[in-house]
């Protein structure tokens, strides 16, 4: 990052037109969209923009792999609100991009990332480091751009910020030319300000919606509120909130929605669908009313779509218009902003009485044998929910999480509880592997008073471990927990359920995890038993650096209950009578 010289001639670009080169202006842009971090990794293609860094204030943190750049501008975006930024060179630079810029597409993050290219001259000859990044990642953004003359830069940046976090937020990428990297244009930050943002007028409102949207909630008896992660992309954790209190309406959540609405709430249910709590399922399938809300009825969410709430009327809030009726056929769409569609809905509501509705969902909750992990014995053994569990209990949840993607992160939605938004970050439509490491970098920059912990597997870590060296080289305190039961844990478990046990490519062979931190410069201890868990973790949080947790659990444990893919929501597999863990954790 650069001095406060810098900083001042930086602003005095964005309030006097100034002739810069192409590289100048990507920065000069970026200052004016008000971004202080960007992630990336140079290369030849991209090599002026580099260049020209030092003459702007912003801190670039370089990654290991352009993957960890995605995954660190994504984490940044999920944790602080902004757009996240990624940079790479050209070739395999912008296609190590891609798993990212797929990742934040599916669960709809705000990125722009900008590759260098090869000169305009030598387009389409197969030029060293050449590939059509755009056309590859057409499916995968909300718009891109390819740019070829130096004038067209700042306009296309600045379009790409709007597009990335209007209606749908998304990713955006913007490819330049390296000839347009080292040409010359006027650089004027007003003039390149793109049109204001128009939902297409057809996108609105309508009140005859509200009025029925109203009117199927005055009269419903079983009323259920999903809450998927528009609630927190929108801002409208108060407006939900205003809602279920004023109407008794419990709510259900998805993976990305949880935090949306506070885990101690008494009318928060918990996470619905395929690793779902039993009651909310069940409660789901005889609601006679669902009022989904910025959530787009995922196959893990529904089950299969034949069986799915067939005695429910159903309300469906959603800012997108492509996802109403897309996978679930609805009764009432309120296609918006879902805070703005809220607070035009919630005058119509008046104060219902909720309690015979409540009470026949806390007694199917009575019904099933739930336990309390912290009061369980300590058996022996070491259980990947009694770490999850305690490490939310020993920060009381004032922590971002950031898990990978598999058992654990089941487990970690299932007993960490959040009670704001923005705790918990993990990749839900992609399912992306080796995400965790490289977003909590990111989350760390956007919330550097926050204290972030990644829970990851054995597995997914070892994916993009490379980042421990951006960690040590940025010196930044980041706590690592790794589940490690010496597989691909949900694999396996899928093997296990649906294919005879044949752990076929599952087994996993791990480094020293422990031993891998060190040689990073990084604090690290193994954790065999449940004993251990409390100080092990304590260890950690006092550490002044980044401390990794290698917690040795139980191998063949499996996450309770599971939907089987082509099943009904509430056709759940339960824990069986026998299985050790009945002992020592819940059956839920």
């Amino acid at each position: 990052m650069g001095t406060d010289a810098t900083a001042q001639a930086a602003h005095e670009h964005l309030t006097t037109p100034t002739r810069l080169t192409g590289a100048e202006i990507v920065w000069a842009t970026l200052v004016g969209e008000g971004v202080t971090d960007v992630f990336g990794y140079p290369g030849g293609a991209i090599l002026p923009v580099y260049d020209a860094l030092r003459k702007f204030p912003i801190r670039h943190t370089l990654v290991r792999h352009e993957q960890g750049a995605a995954h660190m501008a994504d984490g940044y975006a999920r944790a602080s609100g902004k757009v996240g930024v990624a940079i790479a060179t050209s070739g395999p630079g912008a296609t190590n991009l891609v798993t990212g810029i797929a990742t934040a597409m599916l669960d709809s993050i705000p990125l722009v990332c900008i590759t260098g290219n090869v000169s305009s001259k030598v387009l389409g000859t197969d030029a060293f480091q050449e590939v059509d990044i755009t056309g590859i990642t057409l499916p995968v953004t909300k718009h891109n751009f390819l740019i070829f003359r130096t004038e067209d830069i700042a306009p296309a940046i600045r379009s790409a910020f709007q597009i990335a976090r209007s209606g749908r937020p998304g990713p955006v990428l913007v490819d330049i030319t390296k000839d347009a990297q080292q040409g010359t244009a006027i650089f004027d930050f007003a003039a390149a300000k793109p049109r204001p943002y128009r939902p297409h007028p057809m996108l609105r409102v309508e009140e005859s919606g509200l009025a029925q949207a109203a009117e199927l909630i005055r009269h419903s008896k079983r009323p259920i509120i999903l809450a998927g992660h528009g609630v927190t992309e929108s801002e409208a954790m108060e407006q939900l909130r205003t809602l279920a209190e004023r109407a008794q309406i419990p709510v259900a959540l998805t993976l990305l929605g949880l935090g949306g609405f506070p885990a101690s709430h008494p009318l928060n249910l918990g996470m619905m669908g395929m690793h779902g709590e039993s009651w909310v399922n069940h409660a789901i399938q005889e609601s006679d009313l669902l009022i989904a809300c910025g959530m787009r009825f995922d196959d893990r969410v529904t089950g299969t779509l034949a069986t799915y709430a067939p005695k429910a009327k159903k309300i469906h809030i959603e800012v997108d218009p492509a996802e109403i009726n897309k996978n679930v056929k609805v009764d009432v769409a309120l296609v918006g902003d879902l805070r703005a569609v809220l607070e035009e809905l919630l005058p119509r509501i008046p104060g219902r009485d909720g309690s015979a509705w409540i009470k026949t969902i806390e007694a199917s909750k009575g019904a099933v044998a739930v336990h309390d992990i912290k009061n369980l014995p300590d058996s022996g053994h070491l259980w990947a929910a009694h770490v999850v569990h305690d490490l939310w209990r020993i920060t009381a949840g004032n922590a971002i999480v950031v898990t990978d993607v598999g058992q654990h992160q089941m487990w970690e939605a299932q007993y960490f509880h959040h009670e704001h938004p923005r705790t918990l970050i993990t990749s839900g439509g992609l399912g992306t592997m080796g995400f965790a490491l490289p977003a909590a970098i990111g989350a760390k920059f956007a919330c550097p008073e926050k204290e972030v912990w990644v829970i990851a597997g054995d597995g997914g870590f070892q994916m993009t471990s490379a980042e421990l060296s951006t960690i040590a080289q940025e010196k930044i305190k980041i706590n690592i927990a790794i589940i490690n039961n010496g597989y691909l844990g949900m694999v396996r478990q899928w093997q296990q359920f649906f294919y005879e046990r044949n752990y076929e490519a599952t087994p996993l062979v791990s480094p020293d995890f422990v031993k891998l931190a060190d040689a990073h410069g990084i604090r690290g201890r193994a954790v065999r038993t449940r004993a251990e868990v409390a100080d092990a973790v304590n260890e950690a949080r006092s550490a002044p650096g980044a401390f990794l947790l290698n917690f040795l659990v139980e191998k063949e444990d499996s996450v309770y209950p599971m939907i089987p893919v082509g099943s009904a929501l509430h056709e759940m597999i339960r824990r069986p009578d026998n299985d050790p863990l009945l002992e020592s954790a819940d059956d839920k």
